[in-house]
């Protein structure tokens, strides 16, 4: 039994690397979409979301299977436990994706002006959210509890990134009120790569919840680490 379930879980773990590369590759052509309004890209991450919830279902149904065939207990059964709700998160990054690259599709000429852009500090945001992602996977695969944590501090810049937005919107408006839906609208992708930056935090937290036990929901993170 133990040698079956083992194979089990090398192959979960297969998919949940498909499925992390899978939706790292859409928020990337959803950001790079963004910040070159190219309708082609974004119109590949539209095809592409029907595989990331293909794929979600999948490995949900083989989760399923595991824990009613195999009983998976102590590190075994915290690692499934993990990969559930990893899964559950991925998904929903690609979701928010996929509501970026609508946003691009909706864009009629005038594009916003390039300067607000930077102003606006989108790029730096995008590749934020890109480092956290390749920093939970890599925290997972070498079993990193430092890894993990860093992506905290990391989502703060994002915070601060997001809540900066509104401020630089609004003066960018009063000299230009006749962009005023598009802005409203670009509002909504950084309100979406702050929530990526929440989910990828979730994904941290399984790592550590798989790797030392720790549930982090309701304690005090810090940029130094976590707390019980």
């Amino acid at each position: 039994m133990v040698k079956f379930i083992e194979s089990e879980l090398v192959l979960l773990s297969k998919e949940i690397e498909e499925m992390w590369m899978l939706v790292y590759n859409q928020l990337d052509r959803a950001g790079e979409a963004v910040l070159t309004f190219d309708k082609e890209l974004a119109n590949q991450v539209l095809v592409r979301e029907k595989r990331v919830n293909a794929f979600e279902l999948k490995i949900d149904s083989d989760i399923e299977d595991i824990i009613a065939l195999y009983n998976p207990v102590g590190v075994d059964l915290r690692f499934v436990l993990a990969m559930l709700k990893i899964n559950t998160n991925l998904e929903r990054l690609g979701d928010f994706a996929e509501g970026i690259a609508r946003f691009v599709l909706s864009v009629q000429e005038p594009i916003i002006d390039s300067k607000l852009i930077k102003r606006l500090r989108l790029e730096e945001m995008q590749v934020e959210v890109l480092s956290m992602l390749e920093d939970t996977k890599r925290a997972l695969n070498d079993e990193s509890m430092e890894l993990a944590t860093s992506v905290f501090a990391k989502d703060n810049i994002l915070d601060e990134i997001n809540a900066e937005v509104t401020k630089v919107m609004a003066d960018y408006l009063r000299e230009h009120p006749e962009n005023m839906l598009l802005c409203l609208n670009l509002v909504s992708v950084f309100r979406k790569l702050e929530r990526a930056g929440d989910h990828i935090t979730n994904i941290a937290e399984e790592i550590v919840f798989y790797m030392d036990a720790k549930v982090l929901k309701h304690s005090g993170k810090t940029n130094e680490g976590y707390s019980m």
